[in-house]
């Protein structure tokens, strides 16, 4: 175990006088709450199933290489500035964060390739180069992607929405940003060229949405991209979470690894502490789960302690998709390969809809490949690259068998990598392994191995997604992606967030 997580043993008596937090799982979300809560007073307790702290941002280190598991984009810095400063400390001591260019390089099936970026006059020459005529749609575009995020960032991004009258009260501005309409139509409404249309409207597929029926509030995404630019971790992810360990163990809280809940204990209609697998009870004043918001209620809080999130609503609720992730390091490198890369199939719309409407896995994909190395040459031995390569699938509703699928699928990928980007990629691969939607699930606890919570429809966004105050068990939070206001980085952070406004200070509830 890590020196910076906790030795003593979980049932091991305490004189602390501080109120006790107990946080469930240790992605972003819930290592940020952790750091808010101990600057609110309590004293601190995060409880991890994997062998190391993270989450969907575990860390795997094999033959030399290190691979970070899932979030690679970093975007909005300033969320994890503030949790440094909450410490009295800066993230640079700890953390490099270093500007990515291009944000993506985007290659479509006929070889085109388009640079996106954070520069207002490079992004009008690629657009020129595709379709001089979208030039003036695309300024459009942008000014109603700000207008959104003003709103939907700035305004309503750590609103708790614990009443409908919360949601009352944002409708109208909703309404009058076009929220109805899905991103995909948003950037049809100002774009003519379908490729364009293609690379302005990939971003829900970030946060586990469909272009065609994700609210256009998520072309927010894109504003914010260009308002904080796009950032990679030195040192990769990783780096991060164990900075946030850090400060979680300077406030005097711990994070303890192999300890998987599997009881929210409830006396009364409220929270009281959790039941480890291991039958070890630990007792809390609130709890605060980072586990999949539907997995929360649906196997750690008892049938009869929900009104709300009953059984019946959490399987009729709409799931986003899955990852199937390919971890692979080459004996070669790669230097003409960008950071990000996303190469796009020969369908778009109808590749959306088998993943997310048919549930039907398809023969043909497009992926996201990421090349650390590209920025930090530490992650992989000298004179080799490091990669991760995701394709977008559907959640276990599909009924694929992955344990017989998966490795077909994987040499499906390699050879479509070999033959576009990637030349000769079968002889140069020295260390690999994967991830399908069955290890989200049985790995991740993730509800139908769903890679980012419930799929970010306007049904299933603010009000209506799992509040970070539950609605059924009093001194229970959420955070992370289930909750709100969704999943991405900056929305997990924000989640966290919310609970400066939705829990007590440790001082007053002791009163």
């Amino acid at each position: 175990m890590s020196m910076l997580l906790a030795d003593a043993p979980l049932d091991a008596p305490t004189t602390a006088p501080r109120l006790h937090a107990v946080v469930i799982g240790s992605g972003f979300g819930g290592l940020a709450a952790a750091v808010r809560l101990g600057a609110r007073g309590y004293r601190v307790t995060v409880l991890e199933k994997l062998d190391a702290p993270g989450g969907r941002a575990y860390v795997f280190r094999q033959d030399g290489f290190t691979f970070d598991g899932g979030p690679t984009i970093v975007t909005a810095p300033f969320l994890l500035e503030e949790l440094w400063a909450l410490c009295g400390r800066r993230l640079s001591d700890d953390v490099e964060l270093r500007p990515i260019t291009p944000f993506y390089r985007i290659r479509f099936d006929d070889g085109a390739e388009f640079n996106y970026t954070g520069d207002p006059a490079a992004m009008r020459a690629e657009i020129a180069r595709f379709c001089p005529a979208d030039v003036a749609g695309y300024e459009r575009f942008m000014a109603a992607s700000e207008a959104i995020f003003r709103v939907g960032f700035e305004q309503l991004g750590d609103v708790p929405f614990d009443s409908w009258t919360d949601m009352a009260r944002v409708v109208p501005d909703l309404l009058r940003l076009g929220s109805l309409s899905s991103v995909f139509q948003l950037v049809a409404k100002h774009i003519r060229d379908p490729r364009l249309r293609v690379v302005l409207s990939f971003h829900p597929l970030l946060v586990g949405g469909n272009p065609f029926s994700a609210s256009s509030i998520y072309a927010l995404i894109a504003f914010l991209e260009r308002r904080w630019g796009v950032h990679f971790a030195m040192g990769g992810t990783g780096a991060l979470v164990t900075g946030l360990v850090d400060l979680i163990c300077g406030q005097g809280g711990a994070v303890h690894c192999n300890s998987e809940v599997a009881e929210i204990t409830v006396d009364q209609g409220a929270a009281t502490g959790v039941r480890l697998q291991s039958g070890v009870v630990i007792p809390a004043d609130i709890v605060v789960s980072n586990a999949d918001s539907a997995w929360t209620y649906r196997h750690l809080v008892a049938a009869e302690h929900r009104r709300r999130w009953t059984d019946r609503r959490i399987e009729r609720a709409r799931y986003s998709m899955s990852l199937f992730v390919w971890y692979f390091g080459t004996r070669r490198q790669y230097p003409d390969v960008a950071h990000h890369t996303i190469l796009l199939g020969p369908r778009y719309r109808e590749l959306l809809q088998d993943i997310f409407k048919r549930h039907h896995l398809a023969d043909d994909f497009s992926l996201y490949l990421h090349r650390p190395t590209a920025t930090d040459s530490t992650l992989a031995p000298p004179g080799c690259d490091a990669f991760y390569v995701l394709s977008p699938v559907p959640h276990l509703a599909s009924g694929t068998d992955w344990a017989a699928t998966a490795e077909t699928y994987r040499q499906s990928i390699a050879c479509a990598l070999s033959e576009t980007i990637l030349p000769g990629l079968e002889n140069e691969i020295v260390s690999q392994r994967v991830m399908t939607p069955q290890d989200f699930h049985d790995r991740l606890l993730s509800y139908r191995g769903a890679a980012f919570g419930m799929e970010p429809i306007l049904t299933q966004s603010a009000w209506f997604r799992p509040h970070n105050r539950s609605e059924d068990v009093d001194r229970l939070f959420l955070v992370g992606a289930g909750t709100h206001p969704g999943a991405g980085l900056p929305g997990v952070l924000c989640s966290a967030r919310v609970l400066d406004t939705v829990v007590p200070h440790a001082s007053a509830l002791a009163r």
